[in-house]
């Protein structure tokens, strides 16, 4: 059997296009490996008429929806494509497709930090829009890392969700101007480097500093290096940006014929419900591919 569409990645981006080329009619396979980004949340925010639900929650429902429709899901981790769009799995299995779309989204790089690792999703958390609400008014620390604009940015940012946030610049060489700011909007900050989070029954208290000294906190927002999980595209020959991230057309269209890229494996700040339209978008311009195909077999087949 020949797939119309193989799709990589299960998370919104990925349900979403495989629901969109079911319901066109197209034989679509979703593959998914099971190991979600956002599986240490709780709850997700943002998502029109899903606020509040669970992670694992709205990707069931997603996963209900693509069965719903005659698309199919298989649980796998996908090893290579051939230029043919033969996808092989790591079962052995091989998936023959007219297109791909990847799907496959990021991983985040945390800082080297005791403490905030354990603690990622619940008291250590990196978006705001995502989880600020529910830590609103409480004492919150940033601390800086490896992504320096993310950080500080960040630093001035969560001031709008607490009137007590401290800045841990944590080897981050502030400009004058960047303290000028961050002093114009109220946040305290630190330059003595971070030694570990502390915490009490999984609950994180504080921060404390290469000195000994322990500053009491509740939450804790850190910025990531978002390394995206791209392997499969850049060794197909994806060209790729400057920055070393795959270049897409708005519409998710890779460099090689017949290749998609949706979601956070193309574009890092997309929030879930920015990555399901992506898929959309995505699905939709693949359906509109392969139409242009069957259109040329059909006037070659007369």
């Amino acid at each position: 059997m020949t797939y119309d569409t193989v799709v990589i990645g299960g998370g919104p981006a990925g349900l979403s296009a495989a629901t969109l080329l079911a319901r066109a009619r197209r034989r679509v396979v979703l593959v998914d490996a099971g190991h979600p980004r956002n599986a240490p949340a709780d709850h997700v925010h943002g998502f029109l008429s899903r606020d509040g639900a669970s992670p694992n929650e709205l990707r069931e429902a997603g996963r209900d929806e693509v069965i719903r429709y005659g698309g199919e899901i298989l649980q796998g981790n996908v090893t290579r494509i051939d230029d043919s769009f033969a996808v092989h799995l790591e079962s052995g299995s091989v998936l023959d497709s007219r297109s791909v779309l990847m799907s496959t989204g990021l991983r985040d790089e945390l800082p080297d930090i005791p403490g905030v690792r354990e603690h990622w999703g619940s008291g250590v958390l990196h978006c705001p829009y995502c989880h600020g609400y529910e830590v609103r008014d409480q004492p919150i620390a940033v601390i800086g890392g490896s992504n320096r604009p993310f950080t500080v940015h960040q630093a001035s940012l969560i001031r709008q969700w607490s009137s007590d946030v401290i800045f841990f610049t944590n080897g981050i060489e502030l400009t004058e101007d960047e303290r000028i700011g961050l002093d114009a909007r109220s946040v305290g900050i630190v330059d003595v480097p971070v030694s570990r989070l502390v915490a009490e029954d999984g609950v994180v208290e504080g921060v404390e500093l290469v000195d000994g000294t322990a500053v009491p906190r509740a939450v804790v927002f850190v910025g990531p290096t978002f390394v995206p999980n791209d392997s499969l595209l850049t060794r197909i020959g994806c060209a790729q940006l400057e920055n070393g991230w795959v270049a897409t057309e708005p519409t998710g269209r890779t460099s090689v014929d017949g290749l998609w890229a949706a979601g956070n494996v193309s574009d890092s700040p997309a929030q879930l419900i920015n990555s399901a339209a992506a898929g959309s978008r995505a699905a939709i311009d693949i359906n509109h591919y392969l139409l242009a195909l069957d259109v040329a077999l059909a006037v070659r087949s007369r």
